[in-house]
């Protein structure tokens, strides 16, 4: 389909159709064709089916999970979910066990409240708050001969030989250099690619484009770094060397920008360091001669300078700490009890116990015959209710589409493959397919769908593929149902709570530069250090409020109405920023402000609060005290 017919297409539906594009994965598919199957095959052939099935399952989920990055990101990425979902299970086993229909509905409802008001940490917090619930409702739902313990063992040993499969084997970034650092190689290499891109596009209309690619290079290479360091006592010195190069990057990047805000636009030899820079990350080698800049304006001057810094850096090759803020536990409970939070938690605990409190009255009611598992409609429920997938009808028409698909293609292999050994290798070719399928909702559910009925009916359990699809279809009318009811308080809690952490970002990030007015950035201890801190976090919450409004326009019109004026206040403060990192580069060179910074800074701070006002969301005061 043509992009000028997806335009045209209401906005929900537009992100139904849309796919991520980039090359195939090649080390990820290797990774998930060892996983899954592999386990599996090991069980059956040790007489331990159903524990093959349970570490089956937690190796796909993990390969979920399985995303581009460095070794230590996949840690933490893979790691948390998976000791969350070993939680979930036990519990999960204990519970179905031993409780009946209400009481279990009761406690399911109460986990999802707790999973949903995490999940608005982050990320590896929502994809644990996800595993959680997908392991709870499998420990309730699904009767195995084995105990809660032995079940968890088995879940831990089946992400664990995931997480094994991505510390063990090579990849793409590490063969061309230090095995250990794969990923933050190239996303530091990437940073400075980045900025010459957005030097080049000076006084252009490409400008505003370019600086977003640079804070989401910026965002990429931070996260990289993040997670527990892999054999602390073999990669000090490497590690030393890419973070100085990373933090060398930053005042970098802080002249680009402001070069980018006052449109004045340099020579070719202005992005010619940048692209050298980047060309001795990735080869692991010295920079050689770096061509300097005219120093004719401050925002040059600052490159110049910050050339120079590199190119110091680059050769002592020491670094110290990242210049990163760590979220305190204050911010922590601050997001789960938050608007956003408390908004999200409201809503997979109802999806969450409708569905498992359905599901067991269907089971009682022998609606499923001879099946004894109840577990996929509220599991179903678990990812239809998750907005990290995409709007709500996004994700609810891919998950019907992808689980007809899904079942109708299995139905049509288990009535052809030998068993148990025809359906383990579809659970490893499915396996494979699924950093593929990733990037769209409706392949990847095709895709789990078929691993997840191979699987079970390797443990015994008949073919159940119309069962599925009616489930399926059930879960998504639940999920539309609750998904639209009012809830306590205003509607689009997540967008208002990213738009308030923005807006407290920018704060201080203005409060830091004009207090910094008076200190000499020259001296042994720099103190833009923690300016640069303060800039990184204005950008990266302005990136996430953007993601979350975008996610919220692409809602359905009876939800997408109440981010309206949202992506206004985000424009503003992404100017304000920008403005303040012009100031700051300007500060640097001449100790004090021109009219014209003073005028920008009132002028949008005014803006600011009007947008504010106007949709009824009261953002932090952002004092001018030049």
């Amino acid at each position: 389909m043509s992009r000028a017919t997806l335009r045209s297409l209401p906005p929900w539906l537009d992100h139904t159709l849309r796919a991520q594009r980039g090359p195939v994965p090649w080390s990820a598919v290797t990774r998930g064709a060892l996983s899954a199957g592999p386990l599996l095959l090991a069980a059956v052939l040790a007489g331990r089916t159903s524990l093959g099935v349970v570490a089956a399952i937690a190796a796909m989920l993990a390969g979920i999970n399985d995303r581009p990055g460095s070794r230590r990101t996949s840690v933490k990425r893979l790691g948390m979910p998976a000791l969350a979902g070993a939680v979930g299970l036990f519990a999960g086993t204990y519970a179905g066990d031993h409780l009946g229909a209400v009481a279990l509905s009761l406690l399911l409802t109460g986990v999802g409240l707790v999973a949903g008001g995490v999940s608005a940490i982050g990320p590896v917090a929502s994809g644990a708050g996800t595993q959680l619930l997908v392991a709870c409702a499998i420990g309730a739902g699904m009767p195995l001969p084995e105990e809660g313990w032995q079940r968890a063992l088995a879940y831990l040993v089946g992400a664990g030989w995931l997480l094994g499969l991505r510390l063990a084997l090579p990849t793409p970034g590490s063969l061309a250099g230090d095995f250990r650092f794969d990923g933050e190689r190239e996303a530091v290499a990437a940073v400075y690619d980045a900025v010459a891109e957005l030097l080049d596009a000076v006084g252009t209309s490409h400008a505003t484009t370019r600086r977003v690619a640079l804070t989401a290079a910026l965002d990429h290479a931070q996260d990289a770094f993040a997670g527990p360091r892999l054999r602390r006592y073999a990669s000090s010195s490497a590690e030393r060397r890419l973070h100085a190069q990373y933090a060398a990057a930053l005042p970098l990047a802080e002249a680009a920008t402001a070069l980018a805000w006052a449109g004045e636009a340099g020579s070719g030899r202005a992005s010619a360091g940048p692209r050298r820079l980047a060309t001795a990350v990735r080869e692991n080698t010295h920079t050689g001669p770096l061509p300097a800049p005219t120093r004719s304006a401050p925002a040059l001057r600052a490159l110049d300078d910050a050339l120079l810094r590199a190119a110091e850096a680059f050769d002592q090759a020491e670094g110290s700490d990242l210049p990163t803020r760590r979220r305190t536990g204050k911010d922590l409970l601050r997001a789960v009890f938050g608007a956003g939070g408390r908004e999200y938690g409201l809503r997979v605990a109802l999806c969450f116990g409708a569905s498992a409190a359905v599901a067991q009255a269907l089971h009682h009611a022998r609606w499923y015959g001879q099946h004894e598992h109840w577990y996929w409609l509220p599991a179903t429920a678990v990812f239809l209710v998750k907005p990290d997938l995409g709007p709500l009808a996004s994700r609810v028409l891919c998950r019907a589409a992808g689980t007809v698909l899904g079942a109708l293609v299995f139905a049509g292999f288990a009535a052809v493959l030998p068993r148990p050994e025809g359906l383990i290798a579809l659970v490893a070719v499915s396996g494979a397919l699924i950093p593929v399928a990733t990037r769209h909702f409706a392949a990847q559910t095709a895709v789990v769908t078929v691993l997840v009925l191979a699987l079970v009916m390797v443990g015994g359990e008949p073919q159940a593929s119309a069962g599925r699809i009616g489930e399926t279809l059930l879960a998504c009318a639940i999920v539309l149902l609750v998904g639209h009811l009012p809830m306590p308080g205003q509607r689009g809690g997540t967008v208002r709570a990213r738009l308030t952490a923005a807006s407290g970002a920018a704060q201080a990030y203005l409060d830091h530069v004009l207090r910094e007015a008076d200190i000499d950035p020259r001296g042994d201890s720099d103190p833009r250090a923690l300016r640069w801190t303060l800039r990184r976090e204005a950008y990266r919450t302005l990136a996430e409020a953007r993601t979350a409004i975008a996610l919220a326009a692409a809602e359905l019109p009876a939800l997408a109405r109440h981010s309206e004026g949202a992506d206004g206040i985000v424009a503003t403060l992404e100017r304000l920023v920008d403005t303040t990192t012009a100031c700051a580069v300007h500060l640097d060179d001449s100790g004090r402000l021109t009219p014209h910074h003073t005028e920008r800074l009132t002028e949008l701070l005014g803006e600011l609060a009007e947008d504010g006002e106007r949709v009824g969301l009261r953002l932090p005061e952002l004092p001018l005290a030049v």
